[in-house]
């Protein structure tokens, strides 16, 4: 029997952990041999591509990974699917399956099963059970199906031993270009209302010995990033510990591992074992979600804010880890100001990214149950995200969403740092900046019109010139922060509109590369040409000097350009 496991993800650098793991288990643990095969699609991708594709593989039973952000494709898919294979036994599982497991059959004639739960037990039993194209057992826990007209629920399956999950990695050439998901414990010590993980209190670790070993597979590979998806990684101190100082110890100077941590949590001997960790080798999310005491209180999320505030500011002096933090709009208590006052708090710890998310009001979750109460109001649709509540407005809401583009364009980016850290000077807060910035670019882009990179120079330098009602005399300064942050990033060709003209400046560029000792300087370039290494970096005038950026050498953190003073090299 052919068996086709469907994962539709959100991005095409992204890989879906589950269906992977679902196929080794059962092919370790299973009773009958089965082909099992995986399919990988994203949500960019038209359905009738997906459907004739999933067609044309033949298989007899085809199982589908159901997330927030892919239930409706997944949903067409199946129904396409359905009506041109009428005969073939359709199940789902995920998340987003799992809390309405009777709605979703309910509604949904062309479903057959849907799987509860972690599913890597559940998936096993049931092919255990599959034969000449039925399930001749279905007393399978964690199964809910139709029975003569009735939808039955069977009891939730234990959770599986984690340990006992077998790698799912083995040759990494299928996942290239990809981001490499890794698990070494399930569950949440938290109870925060508005997160599935919550849901789940038995907190359960893979032996460390079995990490290790896995860890050094993607070491010895290579692999660009590991992101670990544990939902609290720091949750137990000697867990963390071990694996950070394994990945510490064997460090290959590529590979970056991603954890999502609660910063409050973190000990003295964590702190120090990370201080001198190669610049780039990990990086942290850290999940602040809202700084009113009332809101936290009311989610059930236990938060030291100062404690927060200060780990973040100690592991920021170092400079050599990337660190995320989050935040969620929508959520009880918070009202504008509120989450004005939120969001120039976490700004203030100075994250690498600051994420502006909203809240999301899922099946299981307990706001889901308390959403009435709280006047929270959603999208009937995935991903069923926050309009209104007791304190914002949908109006409010619109307005942070605005801040959350320009947000994510001009200070998640990286691209603009040097312009975005002078312009925060001219406002009475972060927020207020970004507020009026995102009315701006709102007006700017009427129709749906996106803006290229070097557009999104043009214009936060008009809305500068604007906003602070600058004449044209009064633009040197802000052309040249911005000149700046364009070649930190990358040695473009093109030249960008507002950067002065270097006509007058060639020939001592010219000079100051054909000098001798700025090969002696530069290590990285020792052997090329001077004429190789004048079109490798770039030479660009601030404020009267001369000043190279060198691409081979970046900021780790950050992929800025490093750069060099070399005007004395035009004097010699």
């Amino acid at each position: 029997m052919k068996v086709l496991l469907v994962a539709v993800n959100a991005k095409y650098i992204h890989s879906n952990l589950a269906v992977y793991s679902l196929k080794e288990y059962a092919e370790k643990y299973g009773k009958n041999e089965h082909e099992i095969k995986i399919k990988e699609y994203t949500i960019n991708q038209y359905v009738e591509e997906i459907v004739a594709d999933i067609y044309e593989e033949q298989a007899d039973v085809i199982g589908f990974s159901c997330y927030i952000w892919n239930i409706s494709q997944v949903m067409e898919v199946v129904n396409d699917l359905k009506s041109v294979c009428p005969k073939k036994d359709i199940w789902v599982g995920g998340p987003e399956v799992s809390y309405n497991a009777v709605q979703v059959l309910s509604d949904n004639v062309n479903i057959d099963y849907v799987m509860c739960g972690e599913g890597e037990e559940i998936f096993k039993q049931f092919l255990d059970n599959y034969d000449e194209g039925q399930l001749r057992n279905k007393d399978i826990n964690g199964l809910v199906y139709r029975e003569e007209g009735k939808i039955k629920t069977n009891p939730v399956i234990n959770p599986v031993e984690l340990s006992a999950i077998p790698f799912v990695y083995k040759d990494m050439r299928d996942f290239e270009n990809k981001i490499i998901y890794y698990e070494t414990s399930r569950g949440c010590p938290f109870s925060c209302s508005y997160c599935l993980s919550s849901v789940d209190k038995r907190i359960r670790f893979r032996d460390l010995d079995i990490v290790k070993e896995e860890l050094q597979f993607f070491i010895d590979n290579k692999t660009a990033q590991v992101k670990f998806v544990d939902r609290t990684f720091n949750c137990n101190p000697r867990h963390a510990m071990e694996i950070w100082k394994y990945i510490k110890e064997n460090d290959n100077g590529i590979t970056n591992f991603h954890f999502e941590i609660a910063a409050d949590l973190m000990t003295e001997e964590e702190l120090e074992l990370i201080s001198d960790m190669r610049p780039g080798l990990i990086q942290l999310e850290i999940g602040v979600q809202s700084v009113n005491e009332e809101t936290l209180q009311a989610i059930h999320r236990k938060t030291d804010i100062e404690g927060i505030e200060n780990i973040t500011g100690r592991i920021r002096q170092n400079k050599n880890i990337h660190q995320h933090l989050d935040l969620i709009a929508g959520l009880p208590y918070e009202g504008y100001l509120s989450f004005r006052n939120s969001f120039n708090t976490v700004y203030a710890m100075k994250p690498d990214q600051l994420q502006l998310g909203f809240l999301k009001v899922l099946y299981g979750a307990g706001i889901s149950e308390e959403a009435k109460e709280y006047g929270i109001v959603c999208s009937s649709r995935p991903p069923y995200e926050v309009l209104k509540t007791k304190w914002l407005t949908f109006d409010e809401i619109l307005s942070l969403k605005g801040i959350e583009t320009v947000v994510e364009i001009y200070y998640n980016s990286l691209q603009f740092s040097e312009t975005i850290k002078t312009l925060e000077e001219y406002f009475k807060s972060p927020f207020d900046m970004y507020e009026r910035l995102g009315r701006y670019y709102k007006k700017c882009s009427v129709g749906g019109v996106k803006h290229s990179r070097a557009n999104r120079y043009v214009l936060l330098l008009d809305f500068i010139m604007e906003e602070l009602n600058l004449k044209e005399k009064d633009s040197l300064l802000w052309k040249e922060l911005l000149t700046l942050d364009f070649y930190l990033r990358e040695n473009a060709k093109t030249r960008p509109i507002f950067a002065k003209s270097l006509v007058d400046y060639k020939q001592n560029i010219h000079k100051i590369y054909c000098n001798p000792e700025l090969k002696q300087k530069l290590k990285s370039y020792v052997d090329y040409s001077s004429k190789q290494i004048e079109h490798m970096t770039h030479i660009e005038v601030l404020k009267g000097r001369y000043i190279l950026f060198d691409y081979k050498n970046r900021n780790a953190l950050t992929k800025a350009a490093d750069t060099i003073d070399v005007t004395t090299y035009l004097q010699l």
